[in-house]
């Protein structure tokens, strides 16, 4: 299989302010500033990516407000609760999930910004053909990203699934493991960089914005990377009802132009991919 050689790094939030008032109305937040969008996101590449395109943004009008967040919770707790407007740090599959999980959550995709593919570490094996039987990969213990985990390592060659499992599946739904892999599934996302420092296991998959904030290089440093068909793009979100906001649809138009997709190709020397959907 062919690995994607464009790795996409980081997962945190970005929090807007959105008012509702540029269209006419007062935002669902209640903000008396209908220029300002307040929007959270994860230190690498989210926010950094909102950062590069903030001037741009203001230049037209607007006010951008980031505010980091270092997990995967508290963006869509404060959005919910209406402490900001939209954020930037999830996929559509993780988003799914805490809508399932939450029946207070009312979000919606206002768009895509880039794909975060996850990567492979190892410090005793080249690649994942070279793992023995029996060995122990390291995953996050973020049930949402089971199935990601799981389908990729079956593109790989590594387990099978039982049929029409992708991104919904999880370790009982694994139908053929001929390498009897054993999986480790109760480190925080954010710790995984570390175990793999510490030579812990014998494959880590780490997502690329925890990679990155810990000095890892995914186009270096990985044996295995999601390829191209990934479903994993990360999103702007906003409660629902308020993703064709005008700042909102501003700030993705920025985000979509050719010359900032091409600073976040070279900026991240090809691990961020940016995405125009």
């Amino acid at each position: 299989m062919k690995l994607w050689k464009k790795f996409v790094g980081t997962a945190a939030v970005s929090v807007l302010a959105v008012s509702l008032a540029a269209c006419g109305e007062e935002s669902s937040s209640g903000s008396s500033d209908s220029k300002t969008l307040v929007i959270g996101a994860s230190n690498v590449p989210h926010a950094e990516i909102l950062e590069h395109v903030q001037k741009e943004y203001e230049a037209k009008g607007y006010k951008l407000e980031i505010k980091k967040f270092q997990d995967y919770v508290l963006p869509n707790k404060a959005l919910a609760e209406k402490e900001i407007d939209a954020n930037y740090f999830q996929h559509v599959p993780y988003l799914e999930q805490q809508e399932k999980e939450n029946k207070d959550y009312k979000f919606a995709s206002a768009g895509g910004v880039h794909v975060e593919p996850l990567g492979v570490y190892s410090k005793k094996y080249k690649s994942l053909d070279e793992l023995p039987k029996g060995a122990t990969i390291l995953t996050s213990s973020n049930v949402a990203e089971r199935g990601r985990v799981l389908t990729f390592l079956q593109n790989e060659g590594l387990i099978k699934l039982k049929d029409g499992k992708t991104t919904d599946a999880q370790l009982k739904d694994i139908a053929e493991n001929p390498k009897n892999i054993k999986f480790k599934t109760n480190i925080e996302a954010s710790l995984l960089p570390q175990a793999y420092k510490n030579n812990e296991g014998d494959a880590v998959l780490i997502n690329t914005n925890y990679a990155i904030d810990n000095g890892l290089n995914p186009l270096k440093d990985t044996i295995a990377l999601e390829d191209e068909s990934s479903p994993y793009v990360n999103i702007i979100v906003t409660r629902d009802g308020d993703e064709k906001d005008k700042r909102v649809t501003t700030l993705l138009d920025i985000l979509h132009e050719k010359k900032n997709q091409d600073w976040i190709t070279k900026e991240y020397k090809g691990a961020v991919v940016p995405v125009s959907k």
